[in-house]
């Protein structure tokens, strides 16, 4: 087997929904996904080798993620994929709400499209990744990187780059069980009230304002929702300790990430450890395994060598 050329492709996991901010916001984390692409004279169409913890558990035939996407960039660009090794090493959990799912996507099709001579821009991949996934909270800061809101108009999609203060310190915990998206999504309401539009408009604003200042007040309130974390969080063991405990050692506020399990603490750095420590006790008091992690946001979003 000859190898025709390769590429490397290094992307970040993702918080998103941020409290208000159900399927607009999000920002990218210091934790990585790699997938190395290389088109070989095989016949097999495509091989995946996986390695990191849970390797066990991702496909590794044409139904795997990763390739859905590379084999749709093509498609897009009315070309057949050709024969392809892919060599993915897990560095984010699956299954925890840190956007594993959307580094697949980015990852699959920004792989693509540099084998493919970079037929389409950062704009069109981004389209294509959003139109995958569904929504763009988690592909957007993925593929750009920092914090990031983005909207629908009648044309497209207008994405805004949302300043994060650098004493907002991002406290992640990722306990051992897992909590599908399909099920997080079943318990949200189809139909909302209008008190219930205005309150998450209205906090949305103060939260956008809270991460570009640092403002404490601003941070607190603004992390209030009401349209998916008073549903989803009956389904988190130990979310109201686990809020609790967070606040006491001095988090400005706890909220899911993504659809969870995995709960993002806002902190600074000198109450950081504390916070830590005090959310990983009280998931241990429920007889749950858990790593509690101190990140940062991510910057440079997806990287290809």
């Amino acid at each position: 087997m000859t190898t025709l050329s390769s590429v490397t492709v290094t992307v970040p996991a993702t918080t998103a929904n941020l409290g208000p901010g159900f399927d607009c916001l999000g920002a990218a984390l210091s934790l990585y996904n790699q997938f190395k692409f290389s088109v070989t004279d095989s016949t097999k169409e495509v091989r995946i080798t996986v390695t990191g913890k849970e390797a066990a558990r991702v496909s590794k035939d044409q139904s795997n993620l990763v390739y859905r996407a590379f084999a749709k960039l093509y498609e897009y660009i009315n070309q057949t994929p050709p024969s392809v090794v892919i060599k993915i090493e897990l560095g984010i959990p699956l299954a925890r709400g840190l956007g594993s799912s959307a580094t697949a996507i980015v990852g699959g099709l920004v792989g693509a499209n540099k084998l493919a001579g970079n037929p389409l821009n950062q704009t069109q991949i981004m389209n294509l990744a959003i139109a995958i996934e569904g929504h763009p909270d988690n592909v957007v800061p993925a593929l750009l990187g920092g914090c990031r809101l983005t909207a629908s108009t009648s044309t497209g999609w207008v994405v805004c780059d949302i300043p994060w203060h650098p004493n907002i310190v991002p406290v992640v915990a990722c306990p051992d069980f897992e909590l599908s998206t399909t099920e997080a999504r079943r318990v949200i309401p189809t139909e909302y009230s209008r008190a219930d539009a205005i309150f998450n408009c209205a906090h949305l604003g103060i939260l956008l304002r809270g991460l570009e200042t640092g403002n404490r007040e601003w941070l607190t309130a603004g992390m209030q929702d009401k349209m998916h974390q008073s549903y989803r969080k009956f389904l988190i063991k130990g979310y109201e300790e686990l809020r609790s405990a967070a606040l006491n050692a001095g988090a400005y506020e706890m909220v899911i990430s993504g659809a969870g399990p995995t709960l993002l603490a806002l902190t600074n750095l000198s109450t950081s450890s504390t916070v830590v420590k005090a959310m990983t006790e009280a998931w241990k008091n429920h007889g749950v395994a858990t790593q509690v992690k101190v990140l940062e946001i991510n910057t440079t979003g997806v990287v290809c060598v």
